[in-house]
């Protein structure tokens, strides 16, 4: 597999699937979440009603990964996974990597050969980009997937310096 980190806004990727940094109530929020839904349309939401109406009535557990039309984005598929808080007194490490390897499984599932992600967690839920990097480097180098490449699509310099240090160290 091949991994690759670029700057740049993940609505734009043109990628098999994109992975959305969702909330548990998979309908829509801030940060990745809402540019995702704002981008792609209301179908995103529409899939997102039924899945939660069908499977996950109580949300998405963190850790949780499931796939939806992408809607108007150039991808074919969203995958949408919930990323934890960033906790000090809290290891969350294996559920952020969860989040990685669970959507790399739903890729597979849909057949999808390239999958871009945003640094999950990273915004809203406080994780600091330097501890989050590696965790999401290794797990994705780790996950046994059939996609053939991984995108890490970083809104910000700080963020990407942080994915570039973890992907050099691995």
């Amino acid at each position: 597999m091949e991994i690759s980190l670029v700057r740049g806004d993940i609505t734009e990727q043109e990628v098999d699937a994109v992975v959305n940094a969702a909330n548990s109530s998979l309908l829509g929020g801030g940060g990745v979440d809402g540019a995702i839904h704002r981008r792609g349309g209301p179908a995103i939401l529409e899939e997102c009603e039924r899945i939660r109406s069908v499977s996950y009535p109580d949300g998405l557990p963190v850790g949780g990964a499931v796939v939806t039309t992408a809607g108007r984005l150039p991808a074919r598929w969203v995958i949408h996974t919930v990323g934890p808080v960033f906790s000090k007194s809290q290891d969350r490490s294996g559920l952020l990597a969860s989040c990685h390897v669970e959507s790399l499984k739903r890729a597979d599932e849909v057949g999808a050969e390239s999958v871009a992600f945003p640094a999950i967690s990273t915004g809203a839920y406080r994780y600091p980009p330097e501890l989050a990097a590696p965790i999401a480097i290794a797990a994705v180098s780790g996950a046994g997937t059939s996609v053939e490449h991984v995108r890490f699509v970083l809104f910000d310099s700080a963020v990407h310096a942080a994915f570039e240090d973890a992907l050099n160290a691995h």
